[in-house]
């Protein structure tokens, strides 16, 4: 069983923009926090941005101003808005769940490229 599913991803220039999709099955999305991470080559993966059921975000220093999560409560989907990407911002990007006392994600989507590119 899938329990998170992401859309999304691609070939973007630099300066250009991206949205990434996750949908999660409801036992999880209503409960747990939702969060996006990325792993470049030779890198460790690290937090993107993250969301708590009541809306709170939190996000890496990386990409304050340029990126905004969000989730859509009826859909089960939390979304990665990614705006004035750069070469820097090339990875895999995963979306994750972990409950809420925990500090690790409990589950993992697929991963989806992202690549920024001239």
């Amino acid at each position: 069983q899938e329990h998170l599913v992401q859309s999304g991803g691609g070939l973007v220039q630099p300066g250009g923009s991206l949205r990434l999709s996750c949908q999660a099955s409801e036992s999880i999305f209503s409960i747990f926090v939702m969060g996006w991470y990325r792993q470049a080559p030779g890198n460790q993966r690290e937090l993107v941005a993250e969301i708590i059921g009541d809306g709170r975000t939190n996000y890496a220093d990386s990409v304050k101003g340029r990126g905004t999560i969000s989730r859509d409560n009826a859909k089960n989907t939390v979304y990665l808005q990614m705006n004035s990407l750069q070469p820097e911002d090339t990875a895999v990007y995963y979306c994750a769940a972990r409950p809420a006392w925990a500090s690790m994600a409990h589950y993992w989507g697929q991963g989806t490229q992202v690549t920024v590119s001239s």
